[in-house]
C-alpha cells in the first residue's frame, strides 16, 4: 500500500542546516523560497523522505526520465528530482494548502501548476514510489553509476543529520 503523496514546503532552517553536510540539498530560501517537495515517498526509521519539484522550464520537454529523474506529464507541469530527495519529519515541514483563495495572479498560478503536478504525480505514484526507493537502495548499496551518484543527496548521512537535528530541537 502507497503512502498518500503531498506537497509541502521544507522548513528553510532545516534544508540550510543539511546543506551545512551535503551541498545537494535544494535551497529553499530567497527566490526558492516557496519550493514544493512531494512526499511521502517511503520511510526510513522514522525519516520520511520528500523529493523536490521543479516548475516547468523548456529543457524538461528534452529530458528524458532516468533513474533520478521523473517527467511530470511529459514535462509540462516540471519535474522531480529523486537524486535531491531528503529525509525529514513531520515538523521539518508544512502542507501546502492547495484550496488557499487568492487574488494574487502568480500565487493562483503556482497553485494551480501544484494542483496538477499532485493529480498526475498521484496518478503514477506505482511509478514514483518505485523509483525513488530504487534509487535509495542502489545508492546505499553502492550499485548507482557514478555520474547518477555524483547528483544524489549522500542519503546515509542525511538521515543520521536528519536524527541528530530533530533530537536537538525536541
Amino acid at each position: 500500500m502507497y503512502r498518500k503523496l503531498k506537497i509541502v514546503k521544507v522548513d528553510v532552517n532545516y534544508c540550510d542546516y543539511l546543506r551545512n553536510f551535503d551541498s545537494r540539498v535544494s535551497y529553499n530560501a530567497g527566490s526558492k523560497e516557496l519550493r514544493p517537495f512531494v512526499g511521502v515517498l517511503f520511510m526510513i526509521d522514522k525519516c520520511q523522505y520528500f523529493a523536490p519539484l521543479s516548475s516547468p522550464k523548456p529543457k524538461h520537454k528534452t529530458l528524458r526520465n532516468t533513474l533520478d529523474v521523473f517527467k511530470i506529464n511529459d514535462g509540462n507541469y516540471g519535474i522531480v528530482n529523486f537524486n535531491n530527495m531528503i529525509p525529514v519529519n513531520e515538523s521539518n515541514y508544512v502542507e501546502f494548502d492547495l484550496n488557499k483563495e487568492t487574488n494574487d495572479k502568480n500565487e493562483k498560478a503556482r497553485i494551480n501548476l501544484m494542483k496538477n503536478q499532485l493529480r498526475f504525480l498521484t496518478k503514477n505514484r506505482k511509478e514514483i514510489y518505485t523509483k525513488s526507493e530504487l534509487l535509495y537502495n542502489l545508492y546505499k548499496n553502492d550499485k548507482l553509476p557514478k555520474n547518477v551518484k555524483s547528483r544524489c543527496c549522500n542519503f546515509m548521512l542525511l538521515e543520521e543529520k536528519c536524527r541528530e537535528y530533530n533530537t536537538v530541537k525536541e
